[in-house]
């Protein structure tokens, strides 16, 4: 009976001990790539794949519809066959379709364009997340919008910042005790 609460002490002394040597912080990944100057770029080249590829493909769409509608449907209509009118009607309900869908259409591209342009950038700030927490003895780093409670301390915000030599602006400064 001894030997076993010598072995529960020694247990619960070993794993408080590792326990308290192990530190944990938390950050906001999001918070920290809106810092980066990178991300106003990519900003301002998604506006221009939107203006440069996706509306002028929009306004092709609608001519192609309103051309295919005037060949079926128009005052020369009898003079295409059948068979052609037909095809030409099952094209224009594809084209439809996207005409209606498009701003669904549009938010998937963005989306796609989006995270393809900001994929680099986050990982850049993971690699400084990584390093930071190393160099300042994190063990574990938490999302910090997955924590309802948490202490100002442990927000490593500002060490990533410094990191990758961003500033951080005095609202988003995490103060120190």
């Amino acid at each position: 009976m001894n030997k076993i609460k010598f072995i529960c002490i020694v247990a619960f002394f070993t794993l408080s001990f590792t326990a308290s040597a192990q530190k944990t912080g938390y950050i906001s990944l999001d918070q920290v790539v809106s810092l980066m100057p990178e991300v106003r770029k990519i900003d301002s080249l998604l506006q221009k794949y939107q203006s440069d590829s996706l509306n002028p493909q929009f306004t092709y769409m609608v001519s192609e519809y309103n051309r295919k509608d005037s060949t079926v449907n128009g005052k020369d209509s009898l003079k295409t066959p059948a068979s052609a009118r037909a095809l030409v009607r099952q094209e224009m309900e594809g084209l439809a379709y996207q005409i209606q869908n498009w701003q669904q259409i549009v938010q998937n591209a963005m989306q796609n364009k989006q995270s393809a342009l900001l994929e680099p950038v986050y990982r850049r700030a993971m690699t400084a997340l990584r390093a930071a927490s190393k160099e300042n003895g994190y063990t574990y780093v938490y999302n910090k919008e997955a924590l309802l409670v948490a202490p100002e301390g442990d927000d490593l915000l500002t060490l990533v910042a410094k990191k990758l030599n961003v500033k951080v602006p005095a609202t988003a400064a995490v103060p120190k005790k």
